[in-house]
């Protein structure tokens, strides 16, 4: 059976100087984001957009959303299948095209999970469990642009 999930996030700007938007460079980029119980996310816009380089931007916080969904995904099914992960890394990529009118898309996302497991002879199982990771993801089902996979699974006992 299929059930519904809400969330709800709440997003104010902090960049105001005293005068507003009068002008481009009057205003500051900053924002928090909060979510009841839980730490506030201080951001900006990227530094490329007159932004605080300091703070996470949306774009960070979209990549590190699709990176965080596919390993949660991905340890769930492991452990679902007996795979022991030690130790999980990501440093994802995501590539995103600006147009000349200023506006813009994500075009890929790609994800180079390293993963160091117990057994090496679940090597191959836990490879290709990136693949039913990235089918499972909540967050890659509800783009409009690949998210590609380099895995690099070790073992503890190799």
């Amino acid at each position: 059976m299929s059930k519904n999930h809400q969330y709800k996030t709440s997003v104010t700007w902090t960049g105001n100087k005293g005068s507003g938007t009068m002008d481009f460079r009057s205003y500051d980029r900053d924002y928090v984001v909060t979510v009841d119980g839980k730490a506030t996310i201080s951001g900006s816009s990227d530094s490329a957009f007159l932004g605080d380089k300091s703070k996470h931007n949306p774009e960070d916080l979209l990549l590190a959303s699709v990176s965080s969904c596919h390993m949660l995904w991905y340890l769930h099914l492991c452990s679902k299948n007996e795979i022991v992960v030690i130790d999980y890394q990501d440093n994802a990529i995501g590539t995103m095209q600006e147009n000349n009118d200023g506006s813009g898309k994500f075009e890929s996302v790609t994800l180079y999970p390293q993963v160091l497991i117990a057994n090496k002879a679940h090597l191959e199982l836990a490879n290709t469990l990136h693949i039913e990771a990235n089918k499972m993801c909540f967050i890659a089902n509800s783009l409009n642009f690949p998210v590609k996979h380099q895995p690099n699974c070790k073992a503890e006992n190799e």
